[in-house]
């Protein structure tokens, strides 16, 4: 019996920091700003676990039905707190931090009452210096089986709701195994088994209909019909459809419309590249859907493009997918083109070589681990794969509407030595867009295009680098990998535009 209950611990533990990571993965899928939510989403945990370990102490009768019916709660909750928040969130934004951290602060609360009461009923059978020895090291195990198993296999294959409610199940089936252990000692033997029945039920039906579920939720928070969706460990891949408009949309974060996306691919490519006939190799970071690789191989100078993407799920879709890859014109798949899976400020410190020109494509700088790409310390490496008149053009949010984060990327790039010249493209889906190009060199605009475009002509370009009054330059620190001011500035700007 001993044995059994420190298993359980192991399952418990496993079950409890499952619920804490599927909320701070959840709130920084929806919310942004990853390293905010899981710092504010575990403090909020720890405190309501400490919480309940002091409440412990009022529970002085029937300890093992208690911990029955906790367990059983447990799972409940956390079991379906992922499912729960998921639709909040798609019906109703305004109270969806509230209802989140309430959530975490109750699971935490159970999750702190479980631990003592097992100490409790084991004290019997061990003495406390061994008791207090087998119970944490039980504890601390099922913790890192979970922090292991979580980003490699559970959140990417089984996603948020569906690992939820997996573990909800365990809680359920620890509270049904601990009822059959102490069978005979239980005076509300019939309730509790009641109890337990039910709940696995509700659980076991839960999961399987978690897949409609995802489905009717993330329908209504998509104004179009969903043709893909997946989860990845790096990102939710979602693309929609209405007609003949296809969107993708990366952590519900639209990313391009196929309406108008040649506006912003050209806007990223051709000023920077047109008046480089010299131009061989070429690197592009980020951009798996290779929209900005089709216009690159316009140039039929180029003998060579390598593509860093990190998400392998992201590169393999928009090499596969007909309507995909029909809109990239199969670049991917191009003789020419090299695709490498990896994360880019790695893939960039071991690799020796250098190219001509270079495309930095990322999201935008909504969380830290994509502020890193934008800091002083990456475009100082970037530099070092830059040949002597070599030129790099960055995609840099919106002038208009995070003014103060694009003059920190051109900011940031001045301060590495590089002399930049930035620019601004209307793209209908995502308004005014900022680029900037940067070199060792002087910035000369081309006087025409060698390659065909739909958007740019020679007669426009030069208002491209012209900025009025609302989007010229404003003071911006520069953002460094210990600050990273960019990821503050960014949330701040674009949380007023969304308000």
């Amino acid at each position: 019996m001993r044995h059994a209950l420190l298993v359980s611990v192991f399952i418990i533990a496993s079950c409890g920091l499952a619920y804490e990571l599927i909320a701070g993965a959840l709130s920084s899928y929806l919310l942004g700003d990853s390293i905010t939510q899981f710092s504010t989403v575990i403090g909020t945990y720890l405190f309501a676990m400490g919480i309940g370990s002091w409440l412990s102490r009022f529970v002085t009768r029937d300890l093992i039905g208690r911990f029955i019916q906790i367990e059983l709660m447990v799972g409940l909750l956390g079991g379906f707190s992922a499912a729960g928040l998921f639709v909040l969130f798609t019906w109703l934004t305004a109270p969806f931090k509230l209802v989140l951290y309430l959530v975490v602060f109750l699971v935490g609360v159970l999750v702190g009452l479980e631990i003592p009461l097992v100490m409790r009923i084991l004290k019997r059978d061990l003495n406390f210096k061994d008791l207090v020895s087998q119970v944490l090291t039980f504890d601390y195990l099922g913790a890192l089986m979970v922090s292991i198993l979580f980003p490699l296999i559970l959140a990417p294959h089984l996603g948020m709701v569906r690992t939820g409610l997996l573990f909800g199940l365990l809680n359920a089936a620890v509270a049904l195994w601990a009822l059959h252990l102490f069978r005979n000692q239980l005076a509300a033997h019939q309730a509790l088994a009641t109890q337990c029945w039910a709940s696995i039920a509700v659980l076991a039906a839960g999961l399987a209909g978690a897949g409609q579920l995802t489905t009717l939720a993330e329908a209504h928070l998509y104004a179009d019909e969903i043709v893909h969706a997946e989860s990845t460990p790096y990102q939710r891949i979602v693309l929609t459809r209405w007609r003949d408009d296809l969107r993708l949309f990366l952590n519900n974060n639209l990313q391009f419309s196929s309406h108008d996306e040649y506006r912003y691919h050209e806007a990223l490519v051709h000023p920077g590249l047109a008046n480089l006939p010299w131009v061989k190799r070429v690197l592009v970071l980020g951009g798996g859907d290779g929209l900005a690789v089709r216009e690159i191989l316009k140039y039929p100078q180029i003998d060579s493009v390598t593509l860093v993407d990190l998400d392998p799920a992201m590169t393999k879709l928009f090499s596969t997918a007909p309507a995909l890859t029909t809109l990239n014109r199969n670049a991917l798949t191009s003789p020419k083109v090299t695709v490498v899976n990896a994360d880019a400020l790695q893939w960039l410190e071991e690799y020796p070589e250098s190219f001509d020109f270079v495309v930095v494509d990322f999201p935008d700088p909504n969380n830290f681990a994509l502020g890193k790409l934008y800091t002083a310390a990456f475009y100082r490496l970037l530099e070092k794969h830059l040949t002597p008149r070599g030129r790099l053009v960055v995609q840099s949010t919106s002038p208009l509407y995070a003014r103060q984060s694009f003059w920190c990327v051109v900011t940031t790039l001045e301060s590495v030595g590089f002399k930049v010249t930035p620019y601004h493209a209307l793209v209908p889906s995502f308004g005014e867009w900022g680029f900037i190009l940067a070199g060792r060199e002087e910035f000369r605009p081309p006087e025409q295009y060698p390659v065909p475009t739909r958007f740019l002509t020679a007669d426009t370009t030069p208002a491209l680098f012209h900025f009025p009054a609302d989007m010229a330059r404003v003071p911006a620190e520069i953002n460094r990998l210990n600050n990273q001011v960019l990821v503050r500035y960014f949330e701040q700007e674009w949380r007023r535009v969304l308000r």
